[in-house]
């Protein structure tokens, strides 16, 4: 179970961030391509905008393309080589504002100040406690009309198969795991599920308004969701609408072939 104090370690400690988080946008053909391709087609309705709060940026990978979508964007990271590390890429943005916080803690975000929350490929690894924290906050920092987007976990949706895994020996387990019952869960939190997603977001007020639940590096589990959420009474909300989408990662290789087609040749592709 990837707990705060592993995700802390692993981002601050154990990771190089050679490529400034980008090597994970590979299978799309960089994260300019993953953005445009994948990202940015799910998001466009709610930007440009006023504040856009981004949690758990990494290196700024995100980062990059969302500050030119908002006139003050606020990104909060536990880990402080992370914070520093976008200080550091958006210098020259006066309209970025930084912060170090505790795994779940959003504190030192004003109530009502938000007007769309994002974050993409990292809270993937936070389990449903966490969740369950920053939604209960996130009621309160967003605007009345306000929306997020957060992508997160859908492991715990298969724990009763993992849980069978679990008793198999060590020694058989990735074999088995790999090549017959089920693939790679590429640190997913266990505990987060889709449907857990819906339940807090109903407990603090706000409305889940949509979800796709998509495969991530395998063909047949939808380990992940993308969830959309708005207050209850805000102008956005809607009974949710869920999409199951097991061709996400064929999207993934369309995308990849069509990023090398059309990049400038100047232009390294991931840059």
């Amino acid at each position: 179970m990837p707990s705060i104090e592993e995700n802390q370690q692993t981002w601050d400690e154990n990771y190089e961030w050679a490529k400034q988080g980008d090597e994970w946008s590979s299978s799309w053909g960089g994260a300019e391509a993953q953005w445009v391709g994948a990202i940015l087609p799910r998001i466009h309705a709610f930007m440009p905008t006023g504040t856009i709060l981004e949690i758990a940026p990494g290196f700024g990978r995100w980062t990059n393309y969302l500050r030119t979508y908002c006139d003050r964007l606020i990104v909060v990271d536990l880990s402080e080589k992370c914070i520093k590390a976008c200080q550091q890429r958006f210098a020259t943005d006066s309209h970025l504002e930084y912060h170090v916080n505790d795994g779940k803690s959003l504190a030192m975000i004003p109530d009502n100040s938000i007007d769309f929350v994002f974050s993409f490929d990292s809270l993937v690894h936070a389990e449903a406690d966490v969740m369950e924290t920053y939604l209960s906050q996130l009621a309160t920092k967003l605007k009345p009309n306000g929306v997020g987007f957060i992508h997160h976990s859908n492991l715990g949706k298969y724990q009763q198969a993992f849980s069978i895994v679990e008793q198999i020996p060590s020694d058989m387990r990735a074999e088995i795991v790999n090549k017959v019952l089920l693939e790679p869960t590429h640190w997913r939190a266990p505990s987060m599920t889709a449907k857990l997603f819906e339940e807090y977001c109903d407990r603090a007020d706000l409305q889940c308004i949509g979800q796709e639940l998509v495969n991530w590096g395998n063909e047949g589990l939808l380990i992940d969701s993308f969830s959309l959420f708005t207050p209850k009474n805000s102008t956005q909300s809607r009974a949710n609408q869920i999409v199951e989408n097991l061709a996400f990662m064929k999207e993934a290789d369309s995308i990849e072939r069509l990023a090398h087609l059309y990049a400038i040749k100047s232009k390294k592709i991931g840059s």
